[in-house]
């Protein structure tokens, strides 16, 4: 098959491209040339910006297309306009962040986000992407019915909840692998049995290239496997042979001390428990299939061994506030 990718070097587009190539695909890639310039050097690569330069795209036509980087209805109605007779199939990367109430479990029929006609005026000025702000589930959802409406019929909305792996560089799985590897006590919030949801983005991508062989359309939640924090843990320390010492304290502790949920203790969520607690199982009977976490863990934590150490990680504790909590909660 012919495949067309929207993106294609950076975290999900560079998977998607690597399983599109071993199973025999052709691939080109449409991107702004701005990163990684030099990877997949043998595949052909489109300059141009979704937003505004659309022309290397035209006249020509693919199989399929995979949009790994849509984020305002706006642009991506206009790349869809300019694809919709180009292509066969349309792939949507959007995220289970569209749902309205992920406080409780949710399926592919779950209400969506929505967003005022005047604040959607206001953030589709930010430019073609991407885009994370409090209207990142809203936008999403709008993205889909866009697609819907040009291509009905054609569109395989995939809903990702946490995609963790090599190459993630938003760091909100990376630190614990790395973190508990470093050994001593790891402060760890509240909840052993506490359930966790990640997909590895090469399952996703692999699962994506079938998908789009076998021309599979509609909604799938892609959360991937499921496990507790406590696995997820012990798997780190297990595979790095470690010595950590996990040290659980509580939300009431980590409340008082102003620890950011999320951002500075990544997979921890106080209110937005749904999103690790994602009806998969459409997706699973499509023949989805996950790696064993062990796998993910330990290729995400040699990944992590090669980036530069001045390198800002985006999520953590940083040692020196970690050492500062473990001190308070010892000493209550």
């Amino acid at each position: 098959m012919e495949l067309l990718i929207l993106g294609g070097t950076r975290f999900v587009g560079r998977f998607l491209t690597e399983a599109a190539l071993a199973r025999g695909h052709e691939v080109t890639l449409f991107n702004r040339g701005n990163s990684s310039i030099d990877m997949f050097p043998n595949v052909e690569r489109l300059i141009g910006d979704r937003k505004d330069n659309l022309e290397a795209l035209r006249g020509r036509h693919w199989d399929a297309v995979i949009d790994t980087c849509g984020f305002f209805p706006n642009i991506v109605r206009q790349s869809a306009e300019f694809l919709k007779n180009a292509v066969k199939h349309y792939t949507f990367i959007s995220s289970v962040s569209v749902y309205n109430d992920l406080t409780q479990r949710v399926d592919e029929n779950s209400p969506v986000s929505t967003i005022s006609s005047e604040r959607l005026e206001e953030v589709t000025t930010e430019g073609a992407g991407p885009y994370y702000g409090p209207e990142y589930g809203a936008l999403k959802a709008l993205c889909e019915q866009e697609l819907e409406t040009l291509l009905p019929g054609r569109v395989l909305h995939i809903r990702p909840g946490l995609i963790v792996g090599p190459y993630d560089y938003s760091d909100r799985f990376t630190y614990w692998p790395t973190r508990v590897a470093k050994g001593g006590d790891v402060l760890v919030p509240e909840g052993v049995n506490r359930q966790i949801q990640t997909v590895d983005v090469r399952d996703l991508a692999d699962w994506n290239i079938r998908a789009v062989e076998e021309s599979v359309t509609g909604i799938f939640n892609v959360s991937g496997a499921t496990y507790t924090m406590g696995e997820l843990l012990e798997t780190c320390k297990s595979v790095s042979h470690s010595d950590a010492n996990f040290v659980w304290v509580d939300n009431d502790f980590l409340n008082s001390n102003e620890v950011g949920e999320w951002k500075e203790l990544p997979l921890w969520l106080k209110s937005l428990h749904g999103m690790f607690d994602v009806n998969n199982s459409k997706i699973f009977t499509a023949g989805f299939t996950t790696r064993p976490l062990a796998e993910t863990v330990i290729d995400t934590w040699k990944w992590d061994r090669t980036r530069p150490t001045d390198e800002t990680r985006k999520a953590g504790l940083h040692t020196t506030k970690e050492a500062e909590l473990l001190q308070n909660w010892f000493s209550k």
